[in-house]
């Protein structure tokens, strides 16, 4: 069966928004450290390495479709203004996260890759538990 270049695409935009995610925690962790908030970095810095970890298995999907991954144009980190803004940023980002997973795990269903679609799910789950500690912060 020939991979669904709309689930390839939707496994690409999903890399692009992790990579995107991996930065802008991490530059915030580098932020939150030299204004002071040591306990914060770290927290950031793990966000991070989860993001990445999620990128890994999106690679790994897009390697088995015979796709090579890649991330195309990250935007800029959004840092705010300090750290009273990081919540409000990542709250946003991890919306934007679980929206795009559900739409392309709805759209992997209706082409019946079920992998891409259980994987696709699973971070969406992970997302949405990103979002609701996010949601306490600030």
């Amino acid at each position: 069966m020939a991979a669904d270049a709309r689930v390839l695409g939707w496994l690409t935009r999903a890399l692009q928004h992790e990579m995107t995610a991996v930065q802008q925690y991490l530059a915030q962790s580098v932020l939150a450290r030299l204004t002071g908030y040591g306990e914060l970095a770290e927290r950031l810095r793990s966000e991070a390495l989860e993001e990445l970890a999620h990128a890994e298995r999106l690679m790994q999907r897009l390697i088995e479709l015979g796709v090579a991954p890649a991330a195309g144009n990250v935007p800029p980190a959004r840092l705010g203004r300090g750290v009273v803004d990081f919540a409000t940023l990542n709250r946003q980002l991890e919306q934007t996260a679980v929206v795009l997973y559900q739409d392309a795990a709805d759209h992997a269903r209706r082409v019946r890759d079920a992998v891409s679609e259980a994987l696709l799910r699973e971070l969406a789950a992970e997302e949405a538990a990103h979002y609701g500690a996010w949601s306490h912060e600030g």
